[in-house]
């Protein structure tokens, strides 16, 4: 493996293991086998969408019709992160390197995020989704998503998170920029496996955005751009990600369950069609993306009903809502464990 590309978490299990039978069904339908093609395509069009949102920026010019540019990149924006997401799950290319260069250019290049310091991260989440204290993905201090955490924050942060059902949506708005400063953190410590490579096409992406949008607009029209396009850039992101483990089953930080049940049990589907599956860019099938992290995003799809009959002779629960229903249950459970230190205390 080549150093530049960080290895996902590798799953040790028995031969005779649940896990290990499924895995042999999902490799002998071929489903694990790279989709190169696809992605090229992919990656053609979306980058021709992110030069044509950019070139009508340059023709529009100083115009309040920059709103409109501005809700276009953020969908643009959201897209190849996806692609990113893919290339950190090396689904692109058998190659390390080309699955690294691919992640690069999307992640701190296109949409100013720190690559490497992302897979660290996704890499802990997905060895650990929904574990407290080791998902980083939960551990967020504007939100509480268990009991202890509610409790274990001090006052103010309980009475904040009474309400944080109603302030999830609102709080998305910032996910865009915290990623921004999370990955300028990292860079700054040079915490990623190539930080020159990194920072410099980090740096390329701040300011050649930075300068765009004030040459081109006024001030004041500059900064009302850049809210909106980071505030909807941040939104996409996560009503993308919330449907995946928000409300499902929270381990405790010795939970021993294996693989299979740890992945099924905390994950959850998103119903749909072609239009979801684009949408979601493959996330709504999180269930199978979480047993086969490496999986191309086309084969997600195949791969369901391969699974689902799978954990129904084996009588696991497979989670399988829509959108509207998974964002009820993310936030009936953010609800309920805001009220939980009120209650404790009553």
């Amino acid at each position: 493996m080549s150093p530049s590309q960080p290895a996902l978490p590798t799953v040790r299990l028995g031969h005779g293991s649940q896990y290990a039978h499924l895995l042999r069904l999902v490799k002998a339908a071929g489903l694990l086998d790279r989709r190169p093609r696809y992605y090229r395509w992919k990656m053609a069009v979306t980058t021709a969408l992110f030069l044509g949102g950019w070139a009508a920026f340059v023709v529009i010019g100083k115009s309040w019709w920059q709103l409109a540019t501005a809700a276009f990149l953020a969908f643009v924006f959201t897209q190849l992160g996806f692609l990113g997401h893919d290339a950190g799950h090396r689904q692109m290319f058998s190659s390390s390197r080309a699955n690294y260069v691919v992640g690069v250019l999307h992640a701190n290049l296109a949409i100013g995020l720190s690559y490497g310091w992302w897979i660290d991260k996704h890499n802990r989440h997905h060895a650990h989704p929904n574990e407290e204290g080791k998902d980083p993905d939960i551990e967020i201090g504007a939100l509480a998503f268990t009991a202890a955490q509610a409790r274990g924050r001090g006052r103010t942060a309980a009475a904040v998170y009474r309400y944080q059902a109603y302030l999830f949506f609102p709080l998305l708005l910032l996910e865009a920029l915290s990623l921004h400063l999370a990955s300028l953190r990292a860079l700054a410590r040079r915490a990623t496996r190539r930080p020159g490579w990194e920072t410099a096409l980090f740096a390329v992406h701040v300011v050649g955005y930075l300068t765009a949008v004030f040459v081109i607009l006024s001030p004041l029209q500059g900064v009302v751009f850049i809210l909106l396009h980071q505030g909807l850039f941040g939104l996409y992101l996560g009503c993308s990600f919330a449907p995946n483990h928000k409300g499902m089953a929270m381990l405790d930080p010795d939970d021993r369950t294996d693989y299979l049940r740890r992945q099924v049990l905390t994950s959850r589907n998103v119903r749909g069609n072609w239009l979801t599956d684009f949408m979601l860019g493959g996330l709504n099938y999180q269930i199978e993306h979480h047993l086969f992290p490496s999986m191309p995003r086309p084969n997600l799809r195949r791969a369901q009903a391969m699974v689902r009959q799978f954990c129904q002779v084996h009588d696991l629960t497979y989670c399988q809502t829509s959108l509207l229903a998974s964002y009820g249950q993310a936030l009936r459970h953010l609800h309920e464990v805001g009220r939980t230190p009120r209650l404790a205390g009553a």
